[in-house]
């Protein structure tokens, strides 16, 4: 297959009519259950910031903490955030895996971050409807786990007069090796179900949702030798965002990671309904990365970012539009 031809410049001269820049900073977006903010990263092992879509003023959230080192901030329904990181940076590998853990940060202003004892790996899913937390742990936080296992936690906030933490922890799905190591990503159908990645050999990744009544595991992307990261779930729970690697492949380019963009696609378990949304990575160094949808389906949120880099770094935020 021949190798197409990639444009030069920058995605964000050429956006649609549809997409519209946030901010020209930031990275890992999410969306408030209602609608009505953006919290993001200002970079990797920095600040969390949070920005009104109606008056587009940033605030930031733990500038009043000397050396903030979170990678991740999310929403909670009460209106407080959960942030993810180390409690101090180290270096990369070691910050970003070993020492990732869960943290509750109070809606009031001046507040500090308050750690929920909990490692785990990567990315959490936060229920929008309820304080249900989904989370991975693997071998690199917990080294008496067996090398390359992992494993899927479904627990539940208490806020609680003595503070906050995880309570009614349990495991819903392992993964004894490398074969497929395990992220969090979304509830969805009244938190009865949770998508989730399945990281694999070569640089790929497949789109897996879990039944958490039924234990059910089932593969929704079927496309084994490409990378498919689910991202933001649609409201009624019929399609995820996905980071696919779909346009590399179709285009006689290596996939991966870094050359994504982001896809929508129909979780009925045949993986043949993958719908492009964004053309970020036809444009040679760039990728969209990290999106999340709002709750009333009318648009997502996502970040500019290279693919030189690593997975989350950003160079700002940006709202694509289903809807006005």
């Amino acid at each position: 297959m021949a190798v197409a031809q990639r444009k030069t410049g920058n995605p964000l001269d050429a956006l649609p009519p549809n997409i519209e820049i946030l901010t020209y900073f930031g990275e890992r977006a999410d969306i408030s259950p209602d609608n009505q903010r953006v919290a993001f990263m200002a970079k990797s092992f920095g600040d969390a910031m949070v920005i009104d879509l109606k008056t587009r003023i940033i605030r930031c959230l733990t500038c009043n903490l000397p050396g903030a080192a979170f990678l991740r901030v999310m929403h909670l329904v009460t209106g407080d955030y959960l942030l993810i990181g180390p409690e101090r940076f180290q270096d990369i590998r070691t910050s970003r895996s070993r020492d990732n853990e869960l943290w509750f940060l109070s809606k009031q202003p001046g507040s500090r971050p308050i750690r929920l004892n909990q490692k785990m790996s990567e990315g959490a899913a936060v229920s929008k409807r309820s304080l249900k937390i989904g989370f991975a742990e693997t071998s690199a936080q917990f080294p008496q786990m067996p090398p390359g296992s992992s494993r899927l936690v479904v627990a539940e906030l208490d806020p609680g007069p003595e503070g906050p933490r995880l309570i009614n922890r349990r495991v819903v799905f392992e993964s004894k090796d490398r074969s497929c190591v395990i992220e969090a990503q979304d509830f969805f159908d009244e938190d009865r179900k949770m998508t989730f990645t399945c990281y694999e050999p070569n640089d790929c990744a497949s789109v897996m949702v879990i039944d958490l009544e039924t234990g059910e595991v089932r593969n929704h992307s079927q496309a084994p030798g490409t990378y498919n990261e689910p991202e933001g779930i649609f409201p009624d729970g019929r399609y995820t965002l996905v980071e696919a690697d779909r346009q590399a492949h179709q285009q006689g380019r290596k996939g991966g990671f870094r050359e994504i963009d982001l896809w929508k696609l129909r979780l009925d378990g045949t993986g043949k309904d993958f719908v492009r949304l964004t053309y970020f990575n036809d444009f040679e160094g760039y990728k969209a990365s990290n999106g999340v949808v709002s709750t009333d389906g009318r648009f997502m949120a996502f970040q500019l970012a290279r693919t030189a880099d690593e997975a989350g770094v950003g160079y700002g935020i940006l709202l694509y539009w289903f809807r006005k």
